[in-house]
């Protein structure tokens, strides 16, 4: 029997992050000074879309990525002045994976509800294709 569920590990998440509405995020998509991450595996983006200018990071890599010491670092995630905002379908993901990145001293917040919120409340989405 586990000693914590992944339920469990998400509400905790939750109750220590910065959550951003999806109505609140459609009204940012196009500033500048934010940067959406999408963590969705590829597979999702390329059946559901993606929001337009996010950045892909696959959830197994984002402590690499953001990590400046790491020699799998991304500039993107160097960037000052900028708000991250990451993303997963549903926002459990998304919870889990901010949670972890404050620890490291990343600040980020995510999309409440994910990508499925998004779609559903009409924001923009723009077609992924296959590689």
């Amino acid at each position: 029997m586990l000693r914590t569920s992944a339920a469990e590990m998400v509400k905790n998440a939750r109750a220590r992050i910065k959550e951003i509405e999806t109505e609140d995020l459609i009204q940012m998509v196009d500033d500048p000074s934010v940067v959406i991450v999408d963590i969705r595996d590829i597979r999702e983006r390329q059946r559901t879309g993606a929001i337009p200018g996010s950045v892909h990071a696959p959830r197994g890599m984002i402590e690499f990525w953001v990590d400046p010491a790491s020699p799998y670092h991304k500039e993107v995630f160097a960037q000052d002045g900028k708000t991250y905002v990451f993303h997963c379908a549903s926002g459990w993901r998304s919870a889990l994976t901010v949670a972890t990145l404050q620890d490291m001293g990343f600040e980020a917040a995510h999309l409440k509800d994910g990508f499925t919120s998004w779609a559903d409340k009409g924001g923009p989405i723009t077609p992924v294709e296959k590689a």
